[in-house]
């Protein structure tokens, strides 16, 4: 009877020590299981952009796995077409066709908006109708959720008004740009010696004008810093004539495509004493899948802009995953093709981004590069 309260205490110790192991098993088994939290979801629920920390795995691979490209069809008197199908298409990637996941039609997402007006002395005249059209294009475009910036520029880019749906605000930014001449400015873009002098540098800003640098410093400050999910899009206010850029065309190109921006170009200027340079702006908008209009009048400026909202609005969405799966910063050159021998005959104008630079593990050092290169 001596033992019994020995042999006890071991069999309680024995299932104590059995409780534990099959504890942890369980934990074990848990963690390394199909299901678990550390695995995510392939179907995860939507949730909203507030919702999604912008460093999460769920944004990340959606970046990384699929390339999506908007595009708009018009017919010859510029009206969107509606009824295109999956099958009506091709995509390629650099000469090779991809299979398109996802075809959708009026795609309908908010909007990232810059606004870049050019205030250097081509646009002195031309200015009052241009503030007038930015303020009515974006009081009829902003829709909940959308967001819009106003950016004003010379020789130097300032930003007016940062991103916001309060749209009282873009249109006190819209009020408040001004022709501001140069020291000794006395129209007609002559300048002679003012009284008094300022410096150089500042001389030399004030009566220049810097396009490609406004639109590389639009694309890298500002539309990296917009909602998630948008679609994005400049709208640039200028003659085209660049004067002082630092930046190449093809830089602010480029730059503009990593942002995923379309660029939209009025064309407009003082035609009394300047010119507009229409192929320069054709080549930064196509190339960006954006449009570039030329209005004479003001009736046409104000057309200019409503047509640029319906391509915002009205537009098709196709999603890949390139075949081509090597993450090296390549540049990928992107054709949509009609297959449908009907539409063809239509001569339909499909307007997209020309291409697209592919994702990076090291996207920083390879952009360097890239412009080294160049």
């Amino acid at each position: 009877m001596q033992y019994r309260p020995i042999v006890l205490f071991v069999v309680v110790f024995l299932l104590l020590c059995g409780g534990i192991a099959n504890r942890s098993q369980f934990a074990k088994n848990e963690t390394n299981a199909p299901g678990a939290s550390a695995a995510p979801s392939p179907s995860p629920t939507p949730r909203s952009r507030e919702e999604v920390p912008q460093d999460s795995d769920e944004v990340v691979k959606v970046e990384t796995n699929l390339t999506n490209i908007f595009f708009t069809a018009a017919d010859k008197n510029k009206r969107f077409v509606s009824n295109l199908k999956a099958e009506d298409i091709r995509v390629l990637e650099d000469g090779q066709p991809q299979e398109v996941f996802t075809f959708q039609t009026n795609i309908d997402l908010p909007l990232s908006i810059a606004i870049l007006i050019d205030t250097s002395a081509s646009e002195e005249r031309t200015l009052p109708d241009e503030k007038e059209a930015a303020r009515a294009f974006l009081e009829n475009l902003m829709r909940n959720k959308d967001e819009a910036a106003v950016v004003s520029f010379t020789g130097e880019t300032t930003l007016e008004q940062g991103f916001t749906g309060n749209v009282e605000r873009l249109r006190r930014a819209i009020d408040h740009i001004e022709f501001i001449p140069p020291s000794g400015y006395i129209g007609g873009g002559v300048v002679v010696n003012g009284t008094p002098p300022i410096s150089g540098t500042n001389q030399s800003i004030a009566g220049s004008t810097a396009i490609w640098d406004a639109i590389w410093a639009t694309s890298e400050e500002l539309m990296s810093s917009s909602a998630e999910n948008t679609r994005r899009a400049i709208i640039l206010l200028t003659d085209g004539e660049d004067t002082s850029s630092r930046m190449k065309i093809h830089e602010a190109i480029e730059r503009a495509q990593k942002a995923d921006a379309l660029i939209y170009a009025i064309g407009i200027g003082d035609r009394y004493s300047f010119n507009v340079d229409e192929g320069v702006l054709r080549k930064i908008t196509e190339k960006t899948g954006g449009r570039a209009y030329f209005p004479r009048h003001e009736r046409d400026l104000r057309d200019a802009f409503e047509q640029i909202q319906k391509d915002l609005r009205e537009q098709y969405l196709v999603a890949y995953s390139p075949s081509n799966k090597a993450r090296d910063g390549s540049y990928r050159k992107i054709e949509i093709q009609l297959v449908n021998p009907a539409l063809r005959d239509q001569n339909l104008k499909l307007n997209y981004r020309s291409g697209y630079f592919a994702k990076t593990s090291a996207a920083e050092p390879a952009t360097r590069k890239r412009t080294q290169d160049h």
